[in-house]
């Protein structure tokens, strides 16, 4: 006997909770689970469930939260440039009941022409190094450092590279050669293909040659490689991607097509120079505008505070962008006011680790940025304790309650404290659209906030 099934329309949807499926209590069940069209669908937390057929569902796990009632959760996401999807999911009683629960899934901007195409980011947690992964609307990819040495930062790049359904790495770029920005280049490279490299040249600090590097040098000397200038065009296909600096030389000219560019700086009259001797290779980063339509964005690695002031004083050459990553992971020896205040960002994602980075001075520039928005970190920070870390759901990675607590009753004494590994770790997403459009998505909790183009 067959039974009419009830059927729920969601759009817009990615993650959907199915709570309380009481007609399972003491039945055999399995499930059938469908995709069709351009959409790939995770399902989990399986309790009460026994035996399970899919077509194009991938992530079948085992229930490790053990809800009280029996529940059936999925993650719904539109593949890359495919049409509008469909999904099926059956429940089918091995006794004597049957229950048909019917999904129709339309992908978030679904519409008859398609999917539409944005630039994807991902700022993966490195404890306080560097891995941001670019996939571009075309599908192709551009990868900002490596993180850590070891295993632990690779394995998490490899993370985001999956979430991203791509194959390989169309571009490695190198900011700099410290070992929180190419650590990981060892073990990342056992993992997944890389068909460019760009960097700035030769190291300036020879002493720090560590494995990694060693690896990065024998891989450049074999593959296709490209020692960046500023001026120079990275040639993805969908973006614009302009180098701004590399081993100590800046941008002196500004596109006619960047909003704000060519403009004096009045927050240069209050820039005050600072001398940073040590760590050299900081001052040779590889900076990077990226544009895909009206959205931009800036990284410019670990770049130091006067060559950020060449960048915008007195005139400036960046223009204004959406988007900007921390410099040097909010460290008060690079994020000059003159720089934050010339780039006018809407969202600064701060990739801080627990301990490091995040310091009072950065946090006070960006809090009187003109025009932010909001601020998104990668760690809640020892640093800027209860006044000025970021409200909890911007914050992708937050210690435990217990260690949290010890902090703020310390009032900053952080040694001793903290967990290095973090693990599990979360990234910031953001998702643009070329209007100018762009969501940032904290991957912990699932929060996420869409901001319209400026007018």
């Amino acid at each position: 006997m067959r039974y009419a099934a009830p059927s729920i329309a969601l759009k817009n949807s990615r993650d959907v909770t199915l709570p309380d499926f009481s007609i399972l209590h003491g039945g055999h069940f399995g499930i059938l689970a469908a995709v069709f069209g351009g959409a790939r669908a995770t399902l989990w937390s399986l309790k009460g469930v026994v035996g399970l057929r899919s077509r194009n569902v991938t992530g079948l796990e085992n229930d490790t939260e053990k809800p009280a009632t029996p529940m059936v959760r999925f993650h719904f996401e539109p593949l890359r440039g495919k049409p509008a999807a469909f999904m099926f999911l059956t429940m089918v009683s091995t006794r004597s009941r049957t229950l048909l629960l019917a999904l129709s899934m339309l992908p978030v901007l679904a519409s008859a022409q398609g999917t539409a195409k944005t630039l994807d980011i991902y700022y993966i947690d490195t404890e306080g190094g560097q891995a941001t992964l670019f996939v571009s609307p075309t599908g192709q990819t551009v990868l900002v450092d490596t993180g850590n040495p070891g295993t632990r930062d690779a394995e998490r790049i490899v993370q985001a590279i999956t979430a991203a359904a791509v194959k390989q790495i169309d571009y490695l770029l190198i900011t700099h050669y410290h070992s929180d920005h190419i650590g990981g280049y060892l073990e990342l490279a056992k993992r997944i293909p890389v068909l460019h490299y760009v960097d700035h040249g030769p190291t300036v600090q020879p002493e720090q040659n560590i494995p990694s590097q060693q690896a990065y040098a024998a891989a450049i000397a074999q593959g296709s490689h490209v020692i960046a200038k500023p001026g120079d065009t990275l040639p993805v296909t969908g973006i614009d991607w302009t180098i701004v600096s590399s081993a100590t030389k800046t941008l002196t000219t500004s596109k006619a097509s960047w909003p704000g560019a060519a403009k004096p700086n009045p927050a240069c009259a209050d820039f005050v120079p600072k001398e940073t001797k040590a760590d050299l290779e900081n001052a040779n980063s590889v900076g990077s505008v990226i544009s895909y339509g009206a959205f931009r964005t800036a990284d410019l690695g670990d770049l130091l505070w006067n060559y950020e002031a060449e960048l915008v004083c007195p005139t400036n050459h960046l223009g204004t962008v959406d988007v900007l990553l921390t410099t040097h992971h909010g460290v008060n020896i690079s994020g000059p006011k003159a720089l934050v205040n010339a780039l006018q960002p809407r969202v600064v994602v701060m990739n801080n680790g627990i301990r490091k980075g995040a310091h009072v001075e950065t946090f006070e520039t960006l809090e009187t940025s003109p025009g932010l928005e909001d601020l998104w970190q990668l760690h809640w920070s020892f640093n800027g304790l209860l006044e000025h870390n970021a409200p909890g759901r911007f914050i992708a990675n937050i210690e435990d309650a217990t260690t949290t607590s010890a902090v703020v009753g310390a009032l900053g004494d952080v040694r001793g404290l903290g967990n290095p590994e973090h693990s599990p770790a979360y990234w910031i997403k953001v998702s643009a659209q070329s209007d100018g459009t762009f969501t940032v998505t904290n991957a912990r909790n699932g929060f996420s906030k869409t901001y319209r183009p400026r007018h």
